[in-house]
């Protein structure tokens, strides 16, 4: 089957638009959906400049998702001294697992002009995810303990960067789950505050007042065309699944909206359209009543509790 734009051989179909489309033209779509959500999400701030630049933190774990990310957006910003683009990885403590998606990342910033930065959870909570997962203190999913951890790293490590913006690679599938998830569960609070008028969807968990914007360049562009574009383009990425993985709810609704999108091509397009619609009117009518953001009195950390989650996972695994 020849491209739809040209006369190339064709290496994929996105039956949501029925376009063919060849290696050179998977690229450019590719690229052209991330560009357009950072110009649509309003990014880059118009007051940014070489001497006072936008520092932008990425999330990079060596996955499909977040090289892909990391590769655009330093192509597209590489000649651009209004962005400095800081890559954070973080391991975890899981054998074998992260230590090859650690040398995938390293062999990405190795031929880029990209500063690497690598925490671990052992440096900062003592504990390590084998362990954890092992022992199970609280009888939880060990993604459960790690969800909350990865995000104190991200926002306290963005924050010490002097990050303006944190980005996570998160692509269309996954912010489409994570909106079916939502609202199957009836959490019309989560809508809301999955919500931000000035950069679009951000991560569900996080405060707003007083933290660093998280931003999903990927979020319009869905897995299957990340990982064929990660995959022609011949990117270091670590494709195995983390050992410990075990969120059973997401795993239904990944294959449930797996088989909507076959039988309805673009399912997931109207589904985030639709919802981004209905998050800004959750937003209008639960938006000023969330609970005070505060401190935790151990970390320092944002909190709407006296501790704060992390620091009440730590001394549940200490305690074993």
């Amino acid at each position: 089957m020849d491209c739809t734009k040209c006369d190339r051989e064709a290496v994929m179909h996105a039956a949501y638009s029925g376009a063919h489309l060849c290696e050179h033209h998977l690229f450019e779509s590719v690229e052209r959906r991330v560009r357009r959500r950072i110009r649509e999400d309003d990014m880059l701030p118009d007051d940014a400049t070489p001497e006072d630049p936008e520092t932008w933190v990425v999330g990079l774990s060596g996955g499909k998702d977040s090289v892909v990310l990391l590769d655009i957006l330093e192509e597209t910003f590489a000649e651009d001294p209004r962005v400095e683009l800081v890559a954070l990885t973080i391991h975890e403590g899981i054998e074998g697992y992260r230590d090859e998606s650690l040398d995938a990342c390293e062999e990405l910033v190795a031929d880029r002009d990209v500063r690497h930065e690598v925490v671990t959870y052992a440096d900062e909570f003592d504990v390590e995810m084998d362990d954890v997962a092992e022992e199970d203190p609280l009888d939880m999913a060990p993604c459960a303990y790690c969800g909350v951890f990865r995000r104190d790293l991200l926002a306290r490590y963005a924050e010490e960067y002097g990050a303006d913006k944190l980005l996570t690679g998160h692509n269309l599938d996954d912010e489409a789950e994570t909106a079916l998830m939502n609202i199957f569960e009836g959490n019309v609070e989560q809508v809301a505050k999955h919500f931000d008028a000035s950069l679009g969807p951000f991560d569900e968990r996080t405060p707003k007042e007083d933290m660093i914007p998280r931003a999903k360049p990927l979020r319009d562009v869905p897995e299957k065309e990340v990982a064929l574009y990660a995959q022609l383009r011949e990117l270091p990425v670590h494709m195995e699944e983390c050992p410990h993985a075990s969120e059973a709810f997401r795993g239904e609704i990944q294959d449930l909206l797996l088989e909507l999108e076959e039988n309805h091509p673009g399912t997931r397009h109207s589904i985030m359209a639709g919802y981004e619609e209905l998050a800004g009117l959750a937003a209008d009518e639960y938006g000023d009543e969330n609970e005070d953001v505060g401190e935790c009195e151990e970390c320092g950390a944002p909190t709407t509790r006296d501790r704060c989650r992390k620091c009440a996972l730590v001394e549940a695994v200490d305690a074993v």
